[in-house]
């Protein structure tokens, strides 16, 4: 086993930057207080939660920072935007679009409003690349349509969707729209305003900062039923005790990333670049998923022939090296993606496939040291399998 780890799974989680880390320790043992407390304690933490919120708000282009409520992670913001839309509209509709390609916590979450709450849900198209058929999604809207859902950019083909376009359309038949930017926030540039999006989902484990803390942005005016009952806090959307840590991380992590976009953007795509375009001239077989163009900075999918995606990332493991072959929160699924079965991939290919993600730290040397084992270790699988030649 090779003592030293390379990391290629940065998609799943990142590390918590150490500058994160620095401005989060104040707050688990001096500054301590419950916001909702009246005294200097709990002010003290009140002051320090309004100056997060106004950090996250302006990075997302929001005029208002109270239209910014903080969750426990994007599974949360998604499932509150979908159940409590549903609830707060159901006398205006009964209908929902989303795409094929939706995290699980919006397909499943749309799903479940299905079978318990006697909604209808519509996937609009997707082509090959992952990209909505906004044709398709026009005809797929009526008036009894109360939301519209879409990934900002896939989780695990990167496709980036043109969330403006997308806004337009529903902007001009009065429906709400959400987007799922988890991966996409603090990657690629996002304007609520510009992009006329209604309510959108971030998180912080995904751009450096730590677990346990997102947030989920709400246009004022939008009709939304909370799905946590108590004592009211985040202006009666989110009850809970407030995560002043967590948050305080998130707000760094968005300050950092924010400030640091284009660079580590410009670093990382060309490195993005490299990887792919090392694997096409040297491995026969290989599929690239996902736009070629229209794609996170970080994100490489491919599909290999004759390769059992498990057993190349248990091989790569072996080898220090960390990767994926679909979305962490669905890898221990033996069944191929539905993702990538969306974008038209047959079981062959989809249970053949990897996602490499890199991130702030990845350096040269580690993509160097990844595609030389990745080389090796398809060479020995090919080799023991009966369905390559």
């Amino acid at each position: 086993m090779n003592k030293k780890t390379y990391y290629f799974d940065y998609a799943a989680t990142t590390p918590v930057d150490p500058r994160v880390t620095k401005a989060m320790l104040p707050y688990f043992s001096e500054k301590f207080g419950n916001p909702s407390s009246i005294h200097s304690k709990g002010n003290e933490a009140l002051v320090v939660l309004e100056k997060c919120r106004k950090i996250v708000a302006e990075a997302l282009g929001v005029n208002n920072e109270k239209e910014i409520i903080f969750t426990s992670s994007a599974t949360e913001s998604n499932n509150l935007v979908l159940k409590g839309i549903a609830f707060a509209n159901k006398k205006r509709g009964n209908e929902m679009v989303i795409s094929p390609i939706e995290h699980a916590c919006v397909f499943n979450s749309a799903k479940w409003l299905e079978k318990h709450g006697g909604f209808k849900i519509k996937l609009a198209k997707v082509d090959k690349f992952g990209l909505i058929d906004l044709k398709d999604l026009e005809t797929k809207i009526n008036s009894k349509t109360i939301l519209v859902s879409v990934i900002h950019a896939n989780n695990e083909i990167g496709t980036i969707q043109d969330l403006e376009k997308i806004g337009e359309i529903c902007r001009k038949r009065g429906i709400y729209f959400h987007a799922d930017a988890a991966q996409s926030f603090g990657k690629v540039a996002i304007d609520v305003n510009k992009m006329k999006i209604d309510l959108l989902t971030a998180s912080s484990h995904k751009m450096y900062g730590p677990k346990g803390v997102a947030c989920l942005y709400i246009r004022k005016g939008t009709k939304i039923e909370p799905i946590l009952h108590g004592g009211g806090q985040e202006f009666d959307l989110r009850s809970s005790t407030i995560n002043i840590a967590g948050i305080v991380g998130f707000a760094k992590a968005v300050e950092i990333c924010t400030k640091e976009i284009k660079k580590e953007s410009k670093k990382i795509t060309k490195f993005r670049d490299y990887i792919i375009n090392f694997i096409k001239k040297n491995i026969k077989g290989a599929h690239l998923n996902g736009h070629p163009r229209k794609r996170l900075p970080n994100n490489i999918n491919f599909s290999f022939e004759g390769i059992e995606g498990e057993a190349l990332l248990m091989e790569l493991d072996r080898r220090g090296i960390f990767i994926s072959t679909s979305s962490a929160c669905s890898s221990a699924k033996l069944e191929p993606s539905r993702i990538l079965l969306a974008i038209g991939l047959n079981h062959y290919l989809a249970q053949g496939t990897i996602r490499i993600s890199l991130g702030r730290w990845t350096s040269k040397k580690e993509i160097d040291y990844l595609l030389h084992h990745l080389v090796e270790s398809i060479k020995k699988l090919r080799k023991l399998s009966p369905f390559f030649k």
